[in-house]
């Protein structure tokens, strides 16, 4: 029989390459490159999220006396590429289409270069070796985006009929996996997580999305449904990959996931009154 604990993980993962793979199936290769003919528009949107949010969580984890795992988590959340449950909510909350998909991918490409880079400069700032290998990043981002994108686009284009067909139970069935999966290990963790809080813990992971819905409001261009896109990506990271990141260079630090997992839930609090705002 399967241990819980091993199941876990791979239906998360699961259910992430099935959410990208409904949001890939009503995408067209036009929305995905969108950024790559708005080059200007791709710089400063990779400009906040790779060197305005790293260099806010450095100074976050400098100036509070945090538990070690909320000081790892934050970092490497900060360094590490937009998730890949951010189009669907950016797009229910009426952000562009096209921005989303476009930063998406260009923030995931990117990554596999932009996060080993990041964790290097990071490393040298607090005086340490931390690395966190290409190969590593390049196979985590492909499966939980860029493959199940580019699966859910081809399928558009080359068999229309069936991506209209499968797109709502595929992203139907990606949520409640995730619920299934999510659910259990929340109920496990919550010792952890409430060991984590004190020191500024909660303030911290407030002011990191709060700042990062400020930041990517500001400079996410002229148009409302970019700057709320930009927006929810500064403040929402791919935790797969932060944790990855953390158990690359702390491996002995078992709090880490409790602390990614209170980010989420202290990010949902966070963003829900920004989402409320921009819907009016």
């Amino acid at each position: 029989m399967v241990a819980p604990a091993s199941v876990i993980p791979v239906a998360i993962l699961t259910s992430i390459f099935l959410l990208v793979l409904g949001i890939g199936l009503k995408t067209t290769p036009r929305d995905a490159t969108h950024l790559v003919r708005h080059p200007a528009q791709l710089l400063g949107s990779l400009a906040a999220i790779y060197i305005v949010m790293p260099a806010f969580a450095v100074a976050v984890a400098f100036a509070f006396d945090l538990h070690p795992a909320v000081k790892i988590a934050l970092v490497a959340l900060a360094v590490s590429p937009v998730p890949p449950f951010l189009p669907r909510k950016a797009i229910e909350a009426g952000g562009a289409r096209d921005y989303t998909i476009g930063l998406l991918v260009a923030a995931s490409a990117l990554a596999i270069v932009c996060v080993p880079l990041a964790v290097e400069v990071v490393g040298w700032i607090f005086a340490k070796p931390f690395a966190m290998s290409t190969a590593a990043t390049a196979r985590l981002v492909v499966l939980s985006a860029l493959a199940p994108l580019a699966l859910g686009i081809a399928l558009r284009q080359f068999a229309p009929s069936i991506a209209e067909q499968i797109a709502r139970p595929v992203s139907t069935g990606s949520v409640a996996l995730l619920v299934i999966a999510v659910v259990p290990l929340l109920l496990t963790s919550w010792q952890p997580m409430l060991s984590l809080i004190g020191n500024g813990t909660l303030l911290a992971l407030a002011a990191f999305v709060a700042v990062g819905a400020m930041v990517g409001h500001l400079l996410g261009g002229p148009r409302p449904e970019e700057r709320e896109v930009l927006a929810l990506a500064c403040g929402s990271r791919h935790p797969g990959i932060a944790l990855a990141i953390a158990h690359a260079n702390f491996p002995g630090e078992k709090n880490v996931l409790a602390a990614l997992l209170l980010y989420l839930v202290i990010g949902a609090l966070v963003a829900a009154p920004y989402l409320r705002w921009i819907r009016r």
